[in-house]
């Protein structure tokens, strides 16, 4: 009896551990694409304490991608992207694990709590984010944020301590972290756990914190151009806006809704139809719940989390950084629907049987595309035939289509060349450089022309030209 009883009160965690190694399964056929081979978990073999991305690369100062890629140089072909996905899957499910612990510490029944931590688990709004390689510093920055919130609201004396401590350290392992700086505070006290003073006090040492993490990113030393993604304006705010809020509350196949070669818009509506009951319910039928100051405080929240995105660059990755806060908006409106449990749960099965066939489908295309990557790198270094140090890479402006990291170009999937490096263990070529040419009649012959120059002036061995998934080698 005791044990039906615990499956009755953690069933949620229960079919999490049962999805586990099937999720594990699968992701771990997922390689490397795009920005996964310039990331700074890529294996890195410089010396560990004289590297200069432990403290700034990029436009990021996350110290702990940099140790990850130090232990991916260990032994690449053994470790990456494996320990990537590893380390991803097992933050995902540590994260559902304190979504159930807060959940259950904000007081909602157990049929919430287990259906919005299921929802977390098995969200297709997720999968970009559990699907990555280079994905890791949003997953570990929302477990620190979270662990933050729950030593927050803990009130004894050291508090301050744990909150400001884990706060720090999600905001190393991605920068977005540093939002929840406010937002611990504005939940709290949507959820009674401070006054309105304290709220004040703990918002100006919030916003004291984030000063403090600008000033010290304008300290380190850096070299850093902004790349025009990274610029806002008021057009790709609107348009990251609608991003998030249809990636966050709208779930729907969006390879066959978007991506044009995958389309089939007859499986895009049927995914979306039988998703939308247990939709309704939460967010439409009770709209009484948005008057409620702990729904206001969730939302603002909500939008906190995802600012630094919304304002820059948002992808589906990204939602992933509010997803938690989602989870307390379904926690809360499924609290105030104790009548209908029986509607609820079949809506809900429903949502869970299609989230489970659309991630599958994500996952698949997201391992294709590595696949097609891999088959350029192995296909260019067999051309090429001896080891080379130095290669150009032509690459030949492709108008596929890409889909966030489910769908990726050809020429990223191959990483402008870099996945070559992986194929011969990291020993050659030394150097890749890359130019891609505009896709016009005579693309070929340009690029033929453009190789040859490139060989007559003896800076680089090897010249590879790519069109779509094909690899030329000049000599």
């Amino acid at each position: 009896m005791k044990t039906v009883s615990l499956i009755r009160k953690y069933w949620a965690i229960v079919i999490i551990l049962l999805l586990l190694p099937v999720l594990l399964y699968a992701v771990l056929k997922i390689l490397p694409t795009h920005d996964d081979w310039v990331s700074a978990t890529s294996p890195d073999f410089n010396s560990f304490w004289i590297k200069e991305r432990f403290l700034f690369y990029g436009y990021h100062w996350r110290p702990f991608d940099a140790i990850i890629g130090y232990i991916n140089g260990l032994n690449p072909q053994i470790l990456f992207p494996s320990f990537n996905h590893y380390m991803v899957v097992i933050g995902h499910f540590i994260s559902a694990l304190l979504i159930f612990r807060i959940l259950s510490v904000l007081r909602f029944s157990h049929i919430a709590i287990n259906i919005s931590t299921l929802y977390f688990f098995i969200a297709p709004a997720v999968m970009a984010t559990v699907s990555a390689v280079d994905s890791m510093n949003q997953t570990y920055a929302l477990v620190f944020d979270m662990i933050a919130f729950l030593l927050y609201i803990k009130g004894n004396n050291l508090k301050y301590i744990g909150w400001i401590g884990m706060i720090i350290i999600a905001t190393w392992w991605k920068e977005n972290g540093l939002m929840w700086a406010l937002i611990c505070p504005i939940l709290a006290y949507g959820f009674d756990y401070i006054d309105y003073k304290t709220l004040k006090k703990d918002i100006l040492i919030g916003i004291s914190i984030i000063i403090a993490y600008a000033l010290t990113i304008y300290l380190l030393p850096k070299n850093i151009i902004i790349h025009p993604d990274y610029i806002p304006d008021i057009l790709k705010i609107i348009k990251n806006c609608c991003k998030f809020f249809f990636t966050t509350f709208i779930t729907v196949d969006y390879i066959y809704l978007l991506h044009h070669p995958s389309r089939h818009l007859l499986l895009a509506l049927l995914s979306f139809i039988f998703t939308i009951p247990f939709i309704y319910y939460i967010f439409v039928k009770n709209q009484v719940m948005y008057k409620s100051k702990k729904i206001l405080c969730t939302l603002l929240c909500l939008l906190i989390a995802v600012a630094p995105h919304l304002f820059t660059v948002f992808s589906m990755m990204h939602t992933y950084a509010g997803m938690a806060l989602l989870c307390i908006l379904i926690a809360y409106s499924l609290n105030r629907f104790p009548h209908i449990h029986k509607k609820i749960s079949v809506s809900f099965a429903l949502f869970f049987i299609i989230s489970l066939l659309i991630d599958a489908h994500l996952i698949n295309a997201s391992i294709q595309s590595g696949r097609i990557g891999k088959e350029m790198a192995v296909e260019a270094i067999n051309k090429t035939g001896d080891p080379v140090k130095k290669v150009y890479v032509v690459i030949i402006e492709d108008d596929y289509p890409k889909l966030s990291s489910f769908c990726v170009i050809p020429n990223e999937a191959f990483g402008w060349g870099l996945a070559s490096k992986y194929e011969t263990n990291y020993q050659w070529p030394v150097t890749v450089q890359d130019t891609i040419l505009e896709r016009t009649p005579d693309a070929i012959n340009k690029a033929k022309t453009l190789g040859n120059a490139i060989l007559s002036e003896k800076a680089f061995e090897s010249v590879w030209i790519v069109d779509h998934e094909k690899v030329e080698i000049l000599r």
